[in-house]
């Protein structure tokens, strides 16, 4: 454990306080992290009600106001604290700033959203008078070739909406006051800065996102919507005719499936692949992917993720591999995120012995699942014939093209979407959410429609204003390409040590704009990003 030492009274007197809130910390921390692996890996209602018991234990540590109050002071005072130090007492402080709201309004919090996911988890949609899952549904979806037939199964996926959609307005006024009772305007407000943004500068970068990625989008919509149309024979693409009910992804390239490359294999195939390419990196990720839970079984969390469970070292990812594409992406994703948590300083405190922020691990895990479709990966990694991988190249150029920008897109909707929700949940967010996906999608209006089709989107509950750093993290991870890979110049173990040193060590120590110019040379913004789409748009024939 990390000990604090300062020479003045003030100083003292914050180190005791620290190495006490370290020892508390790590302690919540790691009850937390194997309660609910064991509620991942099991989905028993026992370990269900520990992992919520462990997690009630840590924000009520932090909703004590007499500690609250002792460290902003002890804070204050203790001038002549390492920059490290400070840092740690200041995210510390910040934890116990966001549990300040009173007990009986954070339970009607609570509550409300616990009622609502529960109606995600057992509503089913009907479609042609039976019930169906939103996979099924999807699955349907991806198969049916008539547009009246689409239109009924994307109206289906999106019917939950309008049950929810009051109690989510409801709830938003609800988070609303909790914000207001901590000094903030809104949720909104609130949110993103505990997530240490300041509301302009984060929405100066999605307006420029916005405007540097209009005439792409454009251009890669029309050539995408002709296609579409020639496939249902239709005059007009609608949103139903996107895969995606939200069109927040890229339908399948009708020029490749990428699976070809990863036909004849097994699933543990899938691990072996991965395990070599990062040894190629220089990172042995053997302990990690010994201690991981990496194959279907029952009662097990059908998505996949990673977690640092006791930030010392034992570092698992959760995934359900299969031998396809999605899986390949998916575990070179997880282990992204694995290495970082793996390599961070663990002399840090225990509370900044994390990555920089969520969306440079994002930008990071990102950046090693899209290897997976990667020509040149392909040919190191999976053995595919180079001249087939030169034949392929500008469809699979073409698709992440498509993906990146679809993407980026939907993320501008959520966003601005979201800060309008908290500005004012009353105004008529049915209207508000047509009005966006027309603006930022490019999707026709919806003539006569009236129904919460932003409602069925469950992020707004169990992950709010969070989607923005999704993209900040391609944003990121655009710019460790064009800095640290290019100062690695083709050589696979030096760009892992460039990543080890300048990403994963310095942890939470900085603020992130410190953090991102330090490790790339640059303030974080678009210009990295853009200049990648802008060359595979170049590169497609």
């Amino acid at each position: 454990m990390i000990s604090f030492s300062f020479a003045g009274d003030a100083e003292e007197r914050l180190a005791s306080f620290m190495n006490q809130y370290q020892n508390d910390y790590k302690k919540m921390y790691c009850d937390i992290s194997y309660t609910w692996w064991d509620a991942m890996i099991t989905g028993s209602e026992e370990a269900f009600e520990k992992s919520s018991e462990a997690t009630l234990a840590m924000s009520n540590y932090h909703a004590d106001k007499a500690k609250y109050e002792e460290l902003k002071k002890l804070r204050a005072a203790a001038i002549n604290a390492t920059p490290t130090e400070k840092r740690a007492a200041y995210v510390a402080e910040r934890s116990f700033e966001q549990s300040q709201i009173s007990p009986e309004l954070n339970k009607k919090i609570v509550d409300l959203g616990s009622q609502i996911e529960q109606i995600f988890q057992t509503q089913r949609a009907v479609y042609e008078g039976t019930e169906y899952t939103n996979n099924e549904l999807l699955a349907m979806l991806e198969k049916e070739t008539d547009s009246q037939k689409r239109y009924a199964i994307w109206d289906a996926l999106k019917q939950v909406g309008e049950i929810v959609a009051p109690k989510m307005i409801e709830l938003a006024k609800l988070r609303n006051q909790a914000a207001q009772e901590l000094g903030y305007k809104n949720y909104w407000e609130m949110t993103v800065s505990f997530q240490e943004f300041q509301p302009d500068e984060l929405l100066n970068i999605f307006q420029d996102l916005d405007r540097l990625t209009t005439p792409l989008f454009n251009k890669m919509k029309t050539k995408l919507d002709g296609e579409l149309k020639d496939k249902f024979g239709v005059d007009t693409i609608m949103p139903w005719h996107y895969d995606n009910p939200f069109f927040q992804q890229a339908p399948p390239s009708s020029a490749l499936n990428v699976n070809e490359f990863y036909q004849g294999i097994e699933k543990e195939d899938i691990v072996d692949i991965s395990v070599k390419y990062y040894k190629k990196l220089g990172f042995d990720v053997n302990p990690i992917v010994n201690n991981s839970d990496l194959f279907e079984k029952e009662g097990k969390s059908q998505h996949g993720f990673c977690n640092d469970m006791n930030l010392e070292g034992d570092v698992r990812i959760l995934c359900n591999i299969k031998p396809d594409a999605e899986w390949m992406d998916t575990q070179l994703h997880e282990l992204g995120h694995a290495i970082y948590d793996y390599n961070l300083d663990r002399t840090l405190p225990c509370n900044i012995r994390s990555a920089a922020h969520i969306f440079t691990t994002e930008g990071i895990a990102m950046t090693f699942g899209a290897k997976a479709r990667d020509p040149q990966w392909l040919v190191e990694n999976r053995g595919v014939d180079p001249k087939r991988a030169q034949e392929v190249n500008s469809a699979l150029q073409e698709q992440r093209l498509r993906e990146q920008l679809i993407f980026c897109r939907w993320t501008l909707v959520m966003t601005f979407f979201e800060k309008a929700l908290y500005e004012n949940p009353e105004q008529d967010l049915n209207k508000l959410w047509g009005e966006m996906t027309s603006r930022y999608q490019g999707l026709d209006p919806l003539d006569g429609r009236n129904k919460a089709d932003w409602a069925s989107k469950p992020h707004f509950v169990i992950a709010p204003i969070y989607y923005h750093n999704y993209m900040l993290g391609e944003l990121y991870g655009a710019q460790v390409r064009k800095s640290l890979e290019k100062q690695a110049n083709g050589n696979p173990e030096k760009f892992g040590k460039l990543l080890k040193e300048k990403v994963f060590m310095p942890g939470n120590s900085l603020p992130w704009e410190e953090f991102v110019k330090e490790s790339t040379g640059s303030p974080l913004s678009v210009e990295a990003f853009v200049e990648e789409l802008n060359v595979a748009d170049s590169q497609i024939q």
